[in-house]
């Protein structure tokens, strides 16, 4: 078996677990190579599988992994594709975008941006204020759940919102989403995707499109849009998802089921470790007679994107007993740590907490609070580089007011 494959940075959301079928036993290995090619540096693929017996060559665009030990020939080759990968900057600090549960409502469904050398300590940008003007580009002149990541070739970055506003609009209905791509985190596209005009055959009948995420797909190299899909005439929440255009300005093609809880989820964040893609959501546990009886954070896991996803219905947060409710999870590695953040918004306390994981299975048995001087809601977090920290503050100054636990 030969496969080739493109060289990535360690990144847990973006190295694939797959290489191909017939695997023996899961190995790590990790493969130093082109030191001195103009397109990578120190590139590696880890925590992956491979044949008892193989040979490795590098070339300038890929690498060679060949069964010795096997003669499947020509058939069995596997091709991963990987944009070329540029070298990953130096993480020393987080950008935490969000949008506001305090201050006045017609301003809270904004964007906004935090930043923190720590993870645990969190400065709001600008003064709280929202940093882009998203109610010009919102349908609804609004947004919610923004999720931000660093592309995989790390020359830029993607961010994706629930377009919605309900001081204007309330609850009864959102029909898209709002995408954006930027190459330097200050100046940004945007694409407001209406999904019951867009495909009206298939979701003109659509009541809500909350917290879109996205992710990198190594088996088709396009970036994975999903999200919650409620419709007029089901109960169900239901996560659907779609390949980003290559300009991330909509969609190739109309959004299709991806996973299905058994008593219905939303706020998804997916995470890639040790060959198993980390599918957490809020999820509810409902009686004999469909009455919702409990509801916390819940994960699937599944060793592919496309599925099928496996539900553990053990939950995750500690508040799931104790009747406090939380949603908006979200999960991120600390920078040049082993140690994983699940963070969630208390969003009837005006609080927002964390747990710790090293395997993403068993978290802390308690809670933490994050210091800060903002009060947000669902959002989510990425590593940053000192010179990406600096530049941030140039353009959004640091709100110069102390830190607390909850905002005043």
């Amino acid at each position: 078996m030969r496969i080739y494959n493109r060289p990535v940075m360690r990144n847990t959301r973006t190295i694939h677990p797959y290489i191909g079928k017939g695997l023996v036993f899961p190995a790590v290995l990790m493969l130093f190579f082109l030191l001195n090619s103009p397109f990578y540096s120190s590139a590696y693929l880890s925590n992956t599988t491979f044949y008892k017996k193989v040979k490795v060559s590098a070339g300038l665009n890929t690498f060679i992994i060949q069964d010795t030990s096997s003669k499947l020939g020509a058939k069995g080759d596997k091709k991963i594709k990987f944009p070329k990968v540029h070298k990953e900057p130096k993480m020393e600090g987080y950008l935490f975008c969000y949008f506001e549960g305090s201050g006045a409502r017609s301003q809270q469904e904004q964007l906004r941006f935090g930043i923190s050398e720590d993870a645990v300590n969190w400065y709001a940008l600008n003064g709280n204020k929202p940093i882009l003007s998203l109610d010009q580009v919102a349908l609804s002149g609004g947004i919610r759940d923004p999720h931000i990541m660093r592309k995989v070739d790390n020359k830029g970055f993607l961010m994706v919102a629930t377009d919605m506003n309900t001081v204007k609009n309330g609850w009864s209905q959102n029909n898209g989403i709002v995408m954006s791509s930027s190459h330097n985190l200050l100046t940004w596209k945007h694409h407001a995707i209406d999904l019951s005009k867009t495909y009206p055959e298939s979701f003109s009948k659509v009541k809500w499109v909350w917290a879109p995420q996205t992710i990198y797909d190594p088996s088709t190299g396009k970036y994975l849009v999903y999200f919650t899909i409620r419709f007029k005439d089901d109960q169900r929440l239901d996560f659907y998802c779609a390949y980003a255009k290559e300009d991330f300005s909509g969609f190739e093609d109309v959004p299709k089921l991806m996973f299905s809880a058994k008593f219905g989820a939303i706020d998804g964040d997916i995470i890639f470790k040790d060959g198993i893609y980390h599918f957490f959501y809020k999820g509810n546990t409902k009686d004999s007679l469909g009455k919702e009886v409990k509801n916390g954070i819940q994960q699937a896991t599944s060793k592919s994107l496309s599925g099928p996803w496996t539900e553990d219905f053990k939950y995750l947060d500690v508040y799931s007993d104790k009747k406090v409710v939380v949603e908006g999870s979200s999960i991120f590695k600390l920078n040049n740590s082993g140690t994983y953040i699940l963070m969630y918004d208390l969003y009837t306390n005006l609080r927002y907490e964390y747990q710790t994981s090293k395997d993403l299975y068993n978290f802390s048995k308690t809670a933490e609070s994050f210091e800060k001087n903002f009060n947000p809601r669902h959002g989510a977090v990425m590593g940053i580089s000192k010179k990406e920290m600096k530049m941030l503050k140039k353009k959004w100054p640091v709100s110069p007011s102390g830190l607390s636990t909850k905002t005043n």
